[in-house]
């Protein structure tokens, strides 16, 4: 572990594009749920889908990363 992840620090930023619907949703759970801040709401959606990916079975298929765009990734699946 870094010396920044033992001291609690954070050293890294990232940024990341959302398109409206993606950021409604965010905003939306994050009030519902008493999140101070919406880069707080981010890292604890990021946690709690982490943890799921260790809990769920192998059944679960990833789509293959070759030739995959980053806009083929969504927070919020087409159909909803």
């Amino acid at each position: 572990m870094g010396e920044s992840q033992k001291s609690g620090r954070r050293t890294e930023r990232l940024q990341l594009m959302l398109d409206d619907e993606e950021l409604t949703r965010i905003d939306d759970w994050r009030f519902d749920n008493r999140i101070p801040t919406r880069a707080a709401a981010i890292r604890e959606l990021i946690r709690r889908g982490m943890m799921y990916e260790d809990a769920v079975d192998d059944s679960v298929e990833m789509p293959d990363p070759r030739g995959v765009k980053s806009t083929d990734f969504r927070a919020v699946p087409e159909d909803e």
